[in-house]
């Protein structure tokens, strides 16, 4: 049923543990046709993307000779203008449909990729960027709600809980984060430029795809005005509640970049390890992801499955604060920092997929790309936040543990703001 009264059209039966005999097939092999468009556009998506993003630091330090400051700068607009703006592109998404969204972002991504690769000033680098980061705001809401909203009739049919679907999804996005890079590191080989063309190609392709492939209209999404929307939202409390633990995941999940990268080094001298690191992440996405979401649902509800993750999350801080003390270095000083790595992990193959399957549970009928946007501007604006405290909390001269035991709490403290129902009462 995916029309109802109350804040909660879209009703699913992930609330709770799968009651039933859901098929156990290949999940993919059940899928419709646009879901299987959908979630090979996320996979695409990511290679194109991260296929430049990675090494654009780089490129603007040594070869443009950007100052640090500078390009942290450049870096920060193109965040702010791609998770800032996912409210925006949520909204659009529910006025005119998925379609003109998702082709838009598109050409957008097109011409900033290409302006990048040719851009040599700085308001040049600066508009490329913002424009390759709102490209990003348009077409990743577009998809987002719209597998969340076909997820749930998926689940209706009786193949199983709606994570399922959202698990393939970020299966998906970590396979491209994973392979994009591999193809950057090829093609700058040759240079920058190249690298920029070749993803503004693998847009092209996508544009393609979704011109020929994508419906006009898709049964059962209406297209709605948003008056008073928004405030509609913000008095929404479980929204906000779920938003605000997920935020605190992104800030847990931040410290991959932050204080991880801080701890490699203390213990190998070196970043070098950082990379095998990250792939281990990957990789444990692209392998695990699937079969940790099917236990997941046919034993716990959102609700539990959040907070399970957020406390693997905490377990992974509190291992590296438990090993601090000792001060290992070399490979056994690593260790910690694995493990790290692993809990983190597993903690967001059990997050993400819940909170995203909640969304649809929260959001009034008509309002789904709204609400999925509005979930990635909040939590992202609480982690742009909590980040500057993060780290200047590293650099306080605290004992060691001290840190990390902090940034166990937050995902522990995230657990007591999660609604005590995953579901909203018709």
């Amino acid at each position: 049923m995916l029309r109802g009264r109350g804040p909660g059209p879209l009703r699913g039966r992930s609330s709770g543990p799968l009651r039933g005999r859901p098929r156990r097939e290949g999940t993919w092999r059940h899928l419709s046709p646009l879901l299987r468009l959908l979630i090979a556009t996320q996979l695409a998506f990511n290679i194109g993307f991260f296929a430049v993003l990675p090494f654009l630091a780089e490129h603007l330090g040594a070869a443009i000779g950007m100052a640090g400051w500078l390009v942290g700068l450049v870096l920060g607009l193109r965040t702010f203008s791609q998770q800032g703006l996912f409210v925006l592109g949520g909204a659009l998404t529910d006025r005119y449909g998925v379609r003109p969204v998702v082709l838009t972002g598109c050409v957008l991504r097109i011409a900033g990729f290409a302006w990048l690769g040719y851009a040599q000033q700085t308001w040049a680098v600066i508009g490329a960027v913002l424009l390759i980061g709102f490209a990003a705001a348009l077409f990743s809401p577009a998809v987002e709600s719209e597998v969340a909203r076909q997820s749930v009739l998926w689940e209706e049919a009786g193949h199983g809980s709606r994570t399922r679907v959202l698990g393939l999804l970020s299966v998906a996005g970590q396979a491209g984060a994973f392979l994009g890079p591999l193809l950057g590191a090829l093609l700058l080989a040759v240079d920058f430029r190249t690298a920029c063309l070749a993803g503004a190609g693998v847009f092209v392709l996508v544009l393609a795809g979704h011109l020929w492939l994508l419906p006009q209209h898709i049964p059962g999404r209406e297209r709605v005005r948003a008056p008073g929307a928004v405030r509609e939202m913000l008095r929404n409390r479980r929204f906000l509640a779920v938003c605000g633990a997920y935020g605190a995941y992104l800030l847990a999940y931040n410290q991959l970049y932050l204080a991880l990268p801080a701890e490699v080094a203390r213990a190998a001298g070196s970043q070098s390890p950082l990379a095998w690191l990250f792939a281990l992440s990957s990789l444990l996405v692209v392998v695990a992801q699937l079969p940790v979401t099917r236990w997941a649902a046919d034993r716990l509800d959102l609700r539990r499955s959040m907070a399970a993750g957020l406390l693997l999350i905490a377990a992974g801080f509190a291992v590296v604060a438990a090993a601090r003390p000792a001060a290992w270095t070399g490979t056994g000083g690593l260790l910690p920092a694995a493990a790290f790595v692993v809990l983190l992990t597993l903690g967001q193959m059990l997050v993400t997929p819940a909170a995203r399957a909640w969304v649809p549970d929260l959001a009034p009928s008509g309002r789904l790309g709204l609400y999925t946007g509005a979930m990635s501007s909040v939590s992202g604006l609480l982690v742009l936040a909590g980040s500057a405290a993060t780290g200047s909390l590293l650099d306080t001269g605290l004992p060691a543990p001290v840190p990390w035991l902090v940034l166990a709490a937050v995902p522990l403290a995230a657990i007591a703001l999660l609604p005590r129902r995953s579901r909203t009462e018709p």
